[in-house]
């Protein structure tokens, strides 16, 4: 029953997988189960099938569960050698790359679990066109921004938009300072983004909305945003752009600068925040914004650098309680994706993980995981008068 159809060629293959996504050898891998390599070998081979005892044993060694370890169906996915043929280097892009990885095959791993199709919405792709990638991006941004239903209306959840709306993969993990976020796709299942938490809301908003502008135009072409990176070329020009253009789009934008400075002689500190909360975005980006779109004159952004920024306290001063709680730059190690917190509540709750697999699948300590069942449990035990689903 646990092993289902599978023949002992069958198991050994997914026993080696396993084995070697783990990174562990052989030899390592019989002593902590307490058998010759040889035996293993077999096993692997499908000479010997494995008992159930120590197909128990391996799952764990390899830091997966035995349901998902058996699943003939379990979806596999390894994003890390786009990133390696896209010529990414540095060592700090590497943990976040691993990390990405892991994420959503634990995703996969509780979709499978649960018997659950994720539902995709992938807009059309538009291709990179010669002249003016601002131009394009401006249209593109505009049209997806209708497609979504969005209007002129701001943005101040890149998260839920894109893992609710468009069905892409979100995590927001603490991950290289340097490294903004990451962006990769897979046609079997969608986009996948992290985001560092590590990172103010402001900024992670607009590298979500810069890799948005890679799902929409070089969909299948992987990114890795570094900070303060380059625009090298046209495709990091366009997705730079899009973002702007989607976060801050400029009917949008003339509409409330017109509003919040009418009467007013001067630009000040006070419109550049306000104008900066209303859209989500950072108060530099607020204003590269107006000089691009010809609403203030070009170095605006530079001659109040010059003049001491616009601070926190100022925002603070101006906003007070307006400005938004950021948990996730607190807590950086939880796992915030929502779709991936209500699968793993389910799947414990129906005894197909444990709390150390939610541990596992999550890449939270034990404690956090702990606690995160605690959280679980207090949402209510089911009785007989809980809220049921109909048909």
């Amino acid at each position: 029953m646990i092993t289902g159809s599978l023949t002992p060629e069958g198991i050994g293959e997914l026993l080696r997988d396993a084995r070697e996504n783990a990174k562990m050898t052989q030899a390592a891998a019989a002593a902590a189960l307490n058998v010759a390599r040889t035996t293993l070998v077999a096993i692997e081979q499908g000479q010997r099938r494995a008992r159930v005892d120590e197909l128990q044993k391996l799952a764990a060694l390899y830091g997966t569960s035995l349901n998902v370890l058996l699943r003939q169906d379990s979806a596999k996915v390894d994003l890390r050698p786009r990133f390696r043929k896209a010529g990414e280097q540095g060592e700090e892009i590497d943990p976040a790359i691993n990390l990405l990885n892991s994420l959503v095959q634990a995703e996969l791993e509780l979709e499978n679990l649960l018997g659950i199709k994720r539902v995709r919405f992938d807009p059309p792709e538009r291709p990179l066109l010669p002249g003016n990638v601002l131009l394009q991006a401006e249209q593109d941004a505009w049209e997806l921004r209708q497609l979504l239903g969005l209007g002129l209306a701001p943005i101040h959840d890149i998260v839920s938009l894109l893992e609710l709306q468009l069905g892409a993969r979100v995590f927001i993990r603490r991950i290289d300072p340097k490294i903004s976020g990451l962006y990769a796709f897979d046609d079997a299942i969608g986009a996948c983004i992290l985001l560092n938490a590590a990172h103010p809301r402001d900024r992670r908003t607009q590298t979500g909305a810069h890799e948005l502008g890679h799902f929409i135009s070089t969909r299948r072409s992987p990114d890795a945003l570094h900070a303060n990176s380059p625009e090298s070329n046209r495709e990091e020009r366009y997705a730079n752009a899009f973002g702007r253009c989607f976060l801050t789009p400029a009917r949008a934008v003339a509409a409330k600068f017109q509003e919040l400075t009418a009467g007013a002689a001067k630009l000040t500190r006070r419109h550049i925040i306000l104008l900066a909360h209303y859209f989500g975005v950072s108060r530099e980006a607020m204003v590269r914004r107006l000089e691009e779109l010809g609403l203030t004159k070009a170095g605006t952004w530079d001659w109040f650098a010059h003049q001491g920024g616009i601070t926190d306290i100022q925002a603070r001063e101006v906003l007070g309680d307006a400005i938004p709680a950021d948990d996730a730059r607190v807590d950086a190690r939880r796992q915030v994706s929502m779709r991936m917190s209500l699968m793993a509540s389910e799947a414990w709750r129906r005894d197909l993980i444990s709390e150390g697999q939610v541990a596992r699948l999550l890449h939270i300590d034990r404690v956090d995981a702990r606690e995160l069942i605690d959280e679980f449990e207090a949402e209510g035990a089911e009785t007989d008068e809980s809220p049921s689903f109909l048909g």
